[in-house]
């Protein structure tokens, strides 16, 4: 049977891509029927200047997921029809941590069936990113990125600009980089901590002093040392940003503590009991980011904490809905015995 094949030398999508939605395209319009013959290699090469690799490439996928079978001395016939076009999403995180894994359970659980969803890590390096992007242009229906970047920002910019803005997520933080418009589910770290941290106002004046606990080996928004900073000056609390806290660093009696990194949380509680001081009373602890440990760990830990659950969720039904939308992810106080 004669079939179009929509293949356009200026898309983005590679060609081989191209072939394959073509076809499936044909099957799911009914044009092709299961033991229908197909061009082959050479033939559908010819006839659209491709090169022969690109073609066989087309065909192997095709194969690989039961599509086509290759009839030795006959050619490639269509072998099944009970498919349909799945979408195809990648994901790319900045790291992997509980929190993140949070969010990708929550996506992929909401996203529906139907999708394929390729997780990468960029681990915050621009190269990494560049590659992976520059690889992956037109393969996928949706980019939902992590734009954490901490050098050679305006490289991870340049590369976000290579995805059609309608293609395209930031998730967990959102940056202005282009008049066209992207969808983003993010945190505002500067003013989720000064809202948080308003909440917990009249449980913090009870101490002399406040201190972020801010983390070196491991990255995070510098908008959160500002947002500490603006809190602190606007109640006028002594402050004071210390960078990790190691076994050997000292607690200080009547400071309250906001703590990032969970290295940091374990240090702190343990210099506490070394220093026989009591958290809730002489010490006070604010930890970032919620987990069911926090909540029975020295009868319950304050947390301050974006909804990673909600943020996933959120993601997938922008997809799913076909949107283009802004939201901003819950940011939440929660209420425990360290405070």
């Amino acid at each position: 049977m004669e079939i179009q094949f929509d293949i356009e030398f200026k898309e983005s999508a590679p060609k081989y891509m191209q072939i394959i939605k073509s076809l499936l395209q044909a099957i799911s319009k009914g044009k092709l029927k299961r033991g229908d013959k197909i061009p082959s290699i050479n033939q559908l090469s010819e006839e659209y200047l491709l090169s022969r690799d690109t073609v066989e490439k087309a065909y192997k996928h095709l194969i690989k997921d039961g599509v086509l079978i290759s009839v030795r001395g006959k050619g490639y016939f269509i072998n099944r029809v009970d498919i349909e076009t799945s979408l195809r999403i990648l994901l790319v995180f900045n790291k992997i941590s509980n929190y993140k894994k949070q969010v990708y359970n929550a996506f992929v659980e909401n996203i529906g069936p139907n999708v394929n969803v390729d997780l990468h890590i960029h681990h915050s390096n621009t190269n990494i990113f560049k590659n992976l992007i520059k690889n992956s242009l037109g393969e996928y229906d949706y980019y939902v990125i992590m734009p954490h970047f901490y050098e050679e920002m305006d490289e991870a910019i340049e590369t976000l600009k290579m995805i059609p803005p309608e293609k395209l997520i930031l998730l967990d933080k959102d940056i202005e980089f282009t008049t066209k418009k992207h969808s983003a589910v993010y945190q505002n770290f500067e003013k989720d901590i000064v809202y948080a941290l308003n909440e917990a106002v009249d449980l913090l004046k009870v101490y002399k002093k406040l201190i972020l606990i801010f983390p070196t080996m491991i990255r995070y928004p510098k908008e959160i040392l500002k947002g500490f900073r603006i809190f602190c000056i606007q109640h006028e609390f002594e402050h004071e940003i210390m960078y990790d806290f190691h076994e050997n660093s000292t607690v200080v009696k009547d400071t309250a503590y906001v703590v990032i990194e969970e290295n940091d949380l374990v240090n702190l509680i343990k210099q506490c009991k070394k220093q026989q001081l009591v958290v809730g009373k002489d010490v006070g602890i604010i930890s970032y980011n919620e987990t069911p440990l926090k909540e029975i760990l020295l009868d319950g830990i304050t947390t301050i904490s974006t909804d990673h659950e909600e943020m996933g969720k959120t993601a997938a039904e922008i997809i799913k809905e076909g949107q283009r939308a802004l939201v901003k992810n819950p940011f939440t106080l929660i209420r425990r015995k360290s405070l």
